[in-house]
């Protein structure tokens, strides 16, 4: 799942890729903005990610990833 977050004061996203589902992602997006200091997300790689709350402007939750088609190598 693509996950695209606005930072106030910021040109560029921050764009992850996350294993997480869509209803884990908003779960924490919401956790973290009813009193917690910083969102914390964990990329498909394993990387941590940790944003500031005060500092979010929005974020975007995307489709679920779906299975490619093609002739290709990861």
């Amino acid at each position: 799942m693509e996950i695209t977050i606005g930072v106030q004061n910021l040109a560029r996203e921050i764009v992850l890729e996350s294993e997480q589902t869509g209803d884990e992602v908003a779960a924490a997006v919401a956790a973290a903005l009813d009193g917690r200091t910083a969102l914390e997300l964990t990329d498909s790689r394993g990387r941590r990610i940790i944003v500031p709350t005060a500092t979010i402007g929005y974020v975007e939750i995307g489709s679920e990833a779906k299975a490619r088609v093609g002739f290709g190598t990861i």
